[in-house]
């Protein structure tokens, strides 16, 4: 069952936000090293595990989806679950989260400040709180959901 056009149209205008917030990281001036990287896709071995906005893992899902899979796979020592099985690179680099931009590999800069970001998160924020989300999730979890929510993750 298709959504309706509104909700359509606020899935679409929502992941143009998204996508916008991660431009706009990338054209900050902060210097950063990570070119496929995937040493902090191991959440078990950095004790990290990124959090997802719903309009985050929703993107995120539609990014996985593009792959031709449709389920997660099951949980692997704690790894990320949008690895690819054989090559170990994220399969949706370019509509990686937040987070995975911004906060968690040490090799490619560490974390960026908060304070260099925080209009960043807040726009996030509101777009979750326009999606109806409850705030951020865990990775694994928020992407999970996202694949099997009603919103049309496959355009």
């Amino acid at each position: 069952m298709a959504a309706p056009r509104r909700e359509t149209s606020r899935l679409a205008e929502a992941l143009a936000e998204i996508r916008a917030i991660y431009a706009e990281v990338g054209a900050r001036p902060i210097d950063r090293a990570c070119s496929l990287r995937a040493e902090c896709c191991h959440f078990a071995t950095t004790g990290l595990t990124p959090q997802l906005t719903l309009g985050e893992a929703l993107l995120a899902a539609r990014a996985f989806r593009a792959t031709g899979r449709k389920t997660l796979p099951p949980p692997t020592d704690g790894e990320c679950p949008l690895l690819h099985p054989a090559t170990r690179r994220c399969l949706i680099y370019a509509d990686r989260p937040f987070g995975c931009r911004t906060h968690f590999c040490g090799p490619a800069g560490g974390p960026w400040p908060r304070r260099e970001v925080l209009d960043l998160i807040r726009r996030l924020e509101s777009v979750d709180a326009l999606l109806g989300g409850s705030g951020p999730r865990a990775l694994p979890v928020a992407v999970g959901d996202a694949l099997t929510r009603k919103y049309d993750v496959t355009r």
